[in-house]
This record gives C-alpha cells, sequence and structure tokens, in this order.
C-alpha cells in the first residue's frame, strides 16, 4: 500500500493525548481517507471510523449516533483510548455544533475518545470551525502530492509530474492518455465541482463557475485580468462575481489566483490575477495536445513547466508557513515572489536560456533586501528545484 511523507508525522500527531479534534482538510483524492487507513492498521488503538460519502438526508443526529457507537465500544472493552473517526462529516448540516455538544460532553466526564474529523469542502469545514468550535481543534492541511511522493511511490520522471501532475489514483493510467484524461476530467475534476465547490454556498451562474474554471486552467502561470476574460465566458458575469468563483475554486484545492506583490504591510487586491492550478494534471487533462506532443513544442512546453513550479510552491506554502504572489512594473514581471515574514524572494522560471533579466533586475532594484532566484537553464535546473522543499530558501 503506497505511504504518502506525512503518515508519520499524522501518526504523531493523533497518537499524542487526548487534547484537541483532529482536523484533516484537503482536495478530493489527495490521499486523506486512505493515509487514515494505513494509520489504522498500523496501531494498535481501538476505532470507530464511519463515513457521511454517499447517505442522504444526514443530519446531525446521524453524528450523535455514531458517537454513541464509538461511547458504548470503549466502555464495552475498557479502552483506556478510543478514536472515532468520521469522514465527509461537512455534508451534515449542523455538524460542528454537534461535534461541540459531545466533546464537551466527553471532556466532562473524562471519556478517553479521541476525535478524528476529514472534510474535502475545506470552505465549509472551516465555517464550521470558526463558528462553534473556537479552542477545540488542530488543523492537519493535506496538499496535492509533490513530485518526490509522485517519484517515490510511481516511479515519476520529472516531466510526468508537469504533464500528468500528482493525483496517486491516476498514476497507473497515464501509459493510455485518453483514458487518463477521461478519469481526470469526469471523476475528479466534474466530482470536485458538483461535490465540493457547488454545495459550499448559493452559486447562482453554474454555468459561468465552470466556464471560469476552464479558462483559468487554460491559463495556469499567466496574468490575466478579470475584464479581460470575461469576454472569454459563455455565460454573462461582472469581475465581482469572478472573483468570488475564483475564491470557491481556491478553496477546493482546484484553481487559485495569485496577488500581485506589493510593497508594505497593506497591499491592494488586484483585478489581474495570476491564474494556478494546484495540480497539473487539471490542466493538462483538458488540453487536445499529448504528452509527446507538448514536450516537443518549446513554448508549451515552457507554460507546463512553469504552472509545474507553481503547484510545487502551493504543496509546501501552508505548510512552510509561506505565501506566494507574482509581481509585474511597467511591463516588467517577475514569475513567483514568496514571503515569509519580512524575507521576500523573487523567483524567475525559464526552461530555455535567459535572453533578459530586465524583471529581475527591476525587482531587485525596488527591493533591495530580497533574494533572487532563477529555476531552469542557468540557474537551478527545474527538475532538482522539484526536489527542494521550498521553504528552505529562507533563511
Amino acid at each position: 500500500m503506497i505511504e504518502r511523507i506525512q503518515l508519520q508525522l499524522f501518526s504523531n500527531r493523533i497518537s499524542e493525548v487526548r487534547k484537541f479534534i483532529q482536523v484533516i482538510m484537503g482536495p478530493r483524492q489527495v490521499g486523506k481517507t486512505t493515509m487514515v487507513h494505513q494509520f489504522l492498521n498500523k496501531k494498535t488503538i481501538p476505532h470507530h471510523f464511519v463515513s457521511a460519502e454517499g447517505i442522504r438526508d444526514l443530519s446531525s443526529t446521524w453524528i450523535e449516533q455514531q458517537w454513541e457507537t464509538a461511547r458504548i465500544q470503549q466502555k464495552q472493552n475498557s479502552d483506556k483510548e478510543f478514536l472515532l473517526v468520521i469522514d465527509e462529516i461537512q455534508k451534515i448540516s449542523n455538524w460542528s455544533e454537534m461535534v461541540k455538544l459531545l466533546w464537551d460532553e466527553d471532556t466532562r466526564f473524562n471519556t478517553p475518545i479521541k476525535v478524528l474529523i476529514l472534510g474535502s469542502s475545506s470552505l465549509l469545514i472551516q465555517k464550521g470551525l470558526s463558528e462553534s468550535m473556537a479552542g477545540r481543534y488542530e488543523i492537519i492541511q493535506m496538499p496535492h502530492w509533490n513530485y518526490l511522493e509522485m517519484k517515490a511511490a510511481f516511479g515519476f520522471t520529472p516531466e510526468q509530474y508537469a504533464w500528468f501532475g500528482s493525483y496517486p489514483g491516476s498514476a497507473e493510467l497515464i501509459s493510455d492518455e485518453e483514458r487518463w484524461k477521461n478519469y481526470i476530467t469526469n471523476s475528479l475534476i466534474e466530482a470536485s465541482i458538483s461535490k465540493d465547490v457547488l454545495m459550499m454556498t448559493t452559486i447562482y451562474k453554474p454555468v459561468l463557475l465552470r466556464n471560469l474554471f476552464e479558462v483559468g486552467c487554460q491559463y495556469s502561470g499567466q496574468i490575466l485580468s478579470f475584464t479581460k476574460i470575461l469576454g472569454q465566458l459563455i455565460d454573462a458575469g461582472n469581475t465581482t462575481t469572478l472573483a468570488h468563483y475564483l475564491h470557491l475554486l481556491d478553496t477546493a484545492g482546484l484553481l487559485g489566483g495569485l496577488e500581485k506583490y506589493f510593497s508594505g504591510k497593506i497591499r491592494q487586491r488586484s483585478s489581474s490575477p495570476k491564474f494556478q492550478v494546484f495540480n497539473n494534471a487539471l490542466f493538462s487533462a483538458q488540453r487536445t495536445e499529448t504528452f509527446e506532443e507538448v514536450i516537443s513544442s518549446p513554448v508549451l512546453w515552457g507554460r507546463i513547466v512553469e504552472s509545474a513550479i507553481g503547484t510545487h510552491l502551493l504543496s509546501y506554502s501552508r505548510s512552510e508557513n509561506f505565501k506566494i504572489f507574482y509581481w509585474r512594473q511597467a511591463g516588467l514581471e517577475v514569475d513567483y515572489v514568496l514571503v515569509k515574514g519580512d524575507q521576500v524572494i523573487g523567483m524567475e522560471v525559464k526552461t530555455g536560456h535567459l535572453k533578459s533579466n530586465s524583471g529581475m533586475d527591476a525587482f531587485k532594484k525596488t527591493f533591495p533586501s530580497s533574494k533572487v532566484i532563477l529555476v531552469g537553464k542557468d540557474g537551478i535546473p527545474w527538475q532538482e528545484f522539484l526536489e527542494i522543499n521550498p521553504g528552505l530558501l529562507f533563511d
């Protein structure tokens, strides 16, 4: 059974004394449930695992039933600790209020039940936590798989990672590219949008949201104003609606919009985001070209590599506590700007030889104390950069 690098860290946190409700959040199909089962198979801690996936019209009463089952099993066997795992909890209405009530009861009576919650809709999970669970939970973020994980588990090359992305369930299909694209499109993209994004809140223009996702994936790694892309969208909308829908796609771990970096603590929100997929499979599965065709097209391949570097940065950004921006001024650009505290790193990605360094020169002049990095030829080879934890770039 394939194991993620994070399994040991996760095991250590769950094995600690009962103090917080552990909440695992992450996009669909990144291995949250699989990792929990691996942990349960390795450890001897007694447990009760349940999932709300596929059960219709669930209410918080269902949570109470499962909790009571865990209590009975714990008492029956006089276990000193017991683990209750609830998967896809965001599908249950008012889940956080019931979890708070039952957790507080167990705390009051010293019932040794640990609780682990899993969910693929970060916005709904976070909303429930902030409304009812203050001081009672700890979040474990599960990002998309990085290159080292795909290399260790499936023998991926950097080029395969850049094109086929990092969904573990699709790895065995890459030899049949048409089948792989159908799997990504139908089983992952459609499921993520219909079951996660569209249930987050009321969506008045679902066609517009889907169309924004398609266009945003097509332009991953590129800066594009909302005003400009309105002309490419099928359904009518406005820039405020597009910004809201992009935020929803971002919280689902599908498509983000990197903001322009400004100096100082107050930064303006740009109306021209840099689109960035969280997983390059979302980009390539919607294209007609094959792997062999794009790798021999320097311009298109350069875009794919830059987007892959973006996914690599996103994969580490939360665990390493840094933020990602882009920079542009007077027609000069820097691909990525990494910020952690007062430290700033400007990063350029080039698959060919560097023809001009004017963007980085202007960035360095504007931010003299920043660190500047070139990824690609004449710098750190992009293949090697995929094996580097970007958090180590900061002092």
